[in-house]
Order: structure tokens, then C-alpha cells, then sequence
């Protein structure tokens, strides 16, 4: 049996970047051919970036995305590469027979200077953060490549799915391995998700299955990498780290190099990092801002920020108030301290007096006021020096609307957008964890974590004045936004009645809050924003 030794690129890509997208296939390309590689298989649309939208509906994109392909190729030879066989996802284009032209999701085999192979995808997903079904042509044909005299299946991502695709067309055609090129976002507990769908394909073409996925950030994408390899019978052959890039070698019919699994708390919080800093950098931001109100939601974010672009590049904002307490202004500056932040102090009295002698705002009015001068403050800093500024609010503040438009809700990501509040303590519990292990200094207060949530809003005020306990608010949240139960499922399982219409009517009313909120990473099964999608304008009310 033929032994080609194959290396899986999971690299980091840009949308729209082709030129540096196509130096990063080089590069990487040369560090497979300098590992003994015969053929090296990148993710989906590595070309290109991933997910394209609608650019891949741009004539101009996807000529530009075929030129890099075209230079590729060119520079693949030039940097004595040509003998190596590079598999690599980038925009095609079909014209059907109604003459006209559809853009495809493709794979392209790249080998001594030509295009010798393409694959267009055949199941295009609709649902969830995807609607290829809308953009893209299906393909329809099956591909297997040689390489070293083995034989090799390719198909790309969601093709492995389903029962019946294009790898049921490959059992006649002695497959000795099947490549799957993806760019399958990070979700929590997906990862036995890809191995037993390949596992299953596994069995089908009773050949091995390399299955290499994208890492890093992409707007509010989170793509995690852990590429791997499964056997036939379904174990691991082989595994790669989650988030960071990596060249996966292995030789075809052997064990190969393998990782150990990251535990749950440690998966989000890291997806979380990977999600803010390749924001940040892929947008050309070099520092970020935040309001740091001694409280647990603004410590996490800090001490996410830190660890995605160092400390010494996060800006920290105490923005006391009359009725701040001078615990959340001692551990908002040992926060800073901890990461290694800038911090500076604003009083807000001066400017909300102001704005009172003129309004004379009262209640829930004047409480807004006082969160919108600081978001005011935050957003003048971010014009004058720079920054991008980060949203604080977590999954279950942004669910019931339980924050201030225009206010704590400004800025440009929010790391926590698809956090929930309980998940929140858990994940500063692991961080802080995770520091003393390594012998650290543990980045958030434990006064931060312990003391009751509070906005500080008004004299002696908790969250838990307007809303559930959060380890009953999230429970009830689950239920009804990640699960789409109705009041009478929740009552059916034992919800108080009032509790749930509260939070229930709470959740309807805050749709127009959502959609003005700032992107943040997606690590659930279902984030607001591209995952869940209502109309603002609704009169339907759970019965």
C-alpha cells in the first residue's frame, strides 16, 4: 500500500486578504515540503478567508481571488515547490446552462505550476451563521487525487454530513485516504461532533479520514483548529492543538502525533481570546478600551483582552459615580494592576450634573444618564487615541435588555456577547485557576467574583433587585432562547409562573436592543445575531 506522508495546514486567514492569504499557503507550504510532506491540504477558502458572504456575488472578487491562485501556482515553482502537491480551498465559478454564472465554494490541487484537480462543495449549508445555499452554485462531481501512488478523496466540510454524498460515490474508486478541507466554526461540545461524522465516513470508504479546520477569529466566527486524523475502525490517529496554527504531518496508515483535549472552561475561554484578537488585529486596531467598574463582567473582559493583545495595550476606565462604591474603585485598579494595564480615573459627576441642571431627569431616566456618560467618555477616547472599545455586557444582560443603549452597550466587540452570566464565574474562577497553577498572579480580585452584581445605578442597588437569582435567570434563558421552549414547556417543567413571564416579556421586548448591540464571538450553539433572528415588530406573546 501506498505510504504518502500528508500534512494538514491549519492556518489563520483573513477575509478578502488573497495576497497575504496566498503568502500564507506559501509559507506553510514550505514548512509541509521541509517536513518530507508529499502533499499538504488546507481549510475551506483559505484563499479567500472564510466565511466570503456575499463578496464571492463580486465578478471583481473572484477575479482577484483567481489571479492568487494564478500567482500561486507561479511562486509555488519559483520557491522549488512545484513537486508538491498543495490542496487548497479558494471561489470558483460555473456557468450553467441558463448562462449564467454562479460563484462555487471549490478545492483546488495546485502541482507543478498548473490547476490539476477542482472540487466544488456539495452541500451548502442553510441554517445557523450560514446561508451558502443562497450564494454559491452546488458542485456535482466526485474528486480523488494521486498522490505518491495513493489515491485520495476530497470533499470539503459540510459534504460529510450527510448519508448519501459524494463520499458514497468514492467505495469503487479504492480510496486510500479521504481529505476534508473545513472551516467549521467553534462551538461548546462540537468536537465530537466532527469526529464521529468522520468516523462514519471513515467506515463508508473504509479508508482513513484528514479532517483540517481554520483557526482564529473572523468578525464574531470563532474557527478552532483541531484538525485530526481517524482510522477506519474510528480512533485517533492523529490531533492537533485548538486555536493556534499548526502543521499536522502524518503518514498514511500509521499513529501520528496526537494532543491532549482542553477541558470545557478552558475551550471557551480560549475561543474567547482567539475571537478578540483576531478582531482586533484583522482591523488594523492596535489597543482596546474598557470601563472597568470593579465588577466581574468588566474583569473578565479585561483579562480576556490581556491575554489576546497584552496587557500593556489595554486601556482601563474607572468611571465613578456618586453612588460608586470605593470597593469597585480599589478592585478596578487592582485589576489593572494584575494585567499590567493602563488606568485612569473620570468622575462622571461633573458631566451628569450638567446635563441634570438643564434636564432634571428623574428614575430610571437619570440612572441611564449616568451610563451614558460613560459610554460617551469611552467612545471620545476611542476618536481621540484610538481604541477599539469593548462592550462589557454578558449573554444574559443582553437577553432580557438588562443594559443601557447608547451606554454600557457602546462600542465595537463585546467578548462576552455569548456568555452567559453563571458561565461568566465560572470562566474567572478557571482563569484565575489557571494562573496559580502556572504560579501567577490570578488576573481578576476575588472580591470582584464574590460580591453581589450590582450597575451601581442608585444607593444600595443590586441586579437582583430587577431580575431572578442568574443561576434561575439562565436556566429559565436555556430553556426558552437556546431551545425555543414556550410557557408551557417551561411550566411543564416546573418553572414558577411568574418568573417565567417575567423573563419571557423581558426577553420579547429587548429584540431592538439586540440588534444594535456590538459584534462578539459566537460559542454556543446559539448566539444572537446570526443564530437567532426575530422581528423587532412583534405582537405575539407566549400563550
Amino acid at each position: 500500500m501506498p505510504r504518502p506522508r500528508i500534512a494538514l495546514a491549519q492556518v489563520d486567514t483573513c477575509v478578502g486578504d488573497v495576497a497575504g492569504n496566498a503568502a500564507t499557503v506559501l509559507e506553510w507550504s514550505r514548512r509541509a515540503a521541509d517536513a518530507g510532506a508529499d502533499v499538504v491540504v488546507f481549510p475551506e477558502m483559505t484563499l479567500t478567508g472564510y466565511p466570503i458572504e456575499d463578496l464571492a456575488l463580486r465578478a471583481s472578487f473572484r477575479r482577484g481571488a483567481s489571479a492568487a491562485l494564478d500567482g500561486l501556482a507561479r511562486d509555488l515553482v519559483s520557491a522549488g515547490l512545484g513537486d508538491l502537491a498543495v490542496l487548497v480551498g479558494t471561489v470558483g465559478e460555473v456557468t450553467r446552462g441558463d448562462g449564467r454564472t454562479r460563484p462555487t465554494n471549490r478545492a483546488v490541487l495546485v502541482r507543478g505550476g498548473t490547476v490539476e484537480a477542482t472540487y466544488d462543495k456539495h452541500h451548502l449549508p442553510n441554517y445557523g451563521v450560514f446561508d451558502e445555499a443562497r450564494i454559491f452554485a452546488s458542485g456535482d462531481d466526485v474528486c480523488v487525487i494521486e498522490v505518491a501512488g495513493a489515491h485520495l478523496g476530497v470533499v470539503i466540510c459540510e459534504d460529510i454530513w450527510q448519508d448519501g454524498g459524494p463520499v458514497s460515490q468514492m467505495d469503487a474508486r479504492e480510496v486510500d485516504a479521504l481529505l476534508v478541507l473545513n472551516g467549521s466554526p467553534f462551538e461548546e461540545g462540537k468536537g465530537h461532533v466532527r469526529t464521529d461524522l468522520a468516523v462514519r465516513r471513515a467506515a463508508e470508504v473504509t479508508a482513513p479520514v484528514a479532517y483540517v479546520n481554520l483557526v482564529g477569529g473572523q468578525d464574531d466566527l470563532v474557527f478552532d483548529g483541531g484538525s485530526f486524523v481517524v482510522a477506519e475502525d474510528g480512533s485517533l490517529l492523529a490531533t492537533a492543538p485548538q486555536f493556534v496554527e499548526h502543521l499536522l504531518v502524518w503518514d498514511l496508515g500509521e499513529q501520528g502525533p496526537q494532543v491532549p483535549a482542553l477541558q470545557p472552561d478552558e475551550e471557551t475561554y480560549r475561543a474567547l481570546v482567539t475571537g478578540l484578537a483576531g478582531y482586533v488585529r484583522k482591523n488594523g486596531f492596535r489597543s482596546v478600551a474598557l470601563g472597568l467598574s470593579g465588577g466581574i463582567d468588566s474583569a473578565l473582559v479585561a483579562a480576556i483582552a490581556a491575554d489576546a493583545i497584552g496587557g500593556e495595550n489595554v486601556h482601563g476606565v474607572s468611571m465613578p459615580s456618586v453612588y460608586s462604591s470605593e470597593h469597585s474603585k480599589d478592585d478596578a485598579e487592582d485589576l489593572a494592576r494584575r494585567i499590567g494595564a493602563h488606568y485612569r480615573v473620570q468622575p462622571i459627576k461633573p458631566m451628569v450634573d450638567a446635563f441634570q441642571g438643564e434636564l432634571g431627569l428623574t428614575g430610571v431616566a437619570e440612572e441611564n444618564l449616568q451610563a451614558r456618560m460613560r459610554g460617551v467618555i469611552l467612545m471620545a477616547l476611542s476618536n481621540s487615541e484610538g481604541h477599539l472599545v469593548l462592550a462589557t455586557g454578558n449573554k444574559s444582560e443582553l437577553a432580557v435588555g438588562y443594559s443601557t443603549i447608547y451606554g454600557d452597550a457602546v462600542g465595537g466587540f463585546a467578548p462576552l456577547k455569548d456568555v452567559d452570566k453563571s458561565r461568566v464565574w465560572a470562566l474567572s474562577r478557571w482563569r484565575n485557576d489557571h494562573a496559580l497553577d502556572a504560579g501567577e498572579i490570578p488576573p481578576i480580585p476575588e472580591s470582584s467574583i464574590t460580591k453581589p452584581p450590582s450597575a451601581e445605578l442608585r444607593p444600595g442597588q443590586v441586579d437582583q433587585d430587577s431580575l431572578p437569582p442568574y443561576d434561575l435567570l439562565d436556566e429559565v434563558l436555556d430553556a426558552y432562547v437556546e431551545h425555543a421552549e414556550g410557557r408551557a414547556e417551561l411550566l411543564a417543567r416546573g418553572f414558577d409562573a411568574e418568573v417565567v413571564d417575567k423573563v419571557l416579556s423581558l426577553v420579547d421586548r429587548a429584540e431592538w436592543k439586540r440588534r444594535q448591540y456590538p459584534l462578539g464571538p459566537k460559542v454556543t450553539a446559539l448566539a444572537f445575531g446570526r443564530d437567532r433572528r426575530l422581528p423587532v415588530t412583534s405582537r405575539w406573546r407566549e400563550p
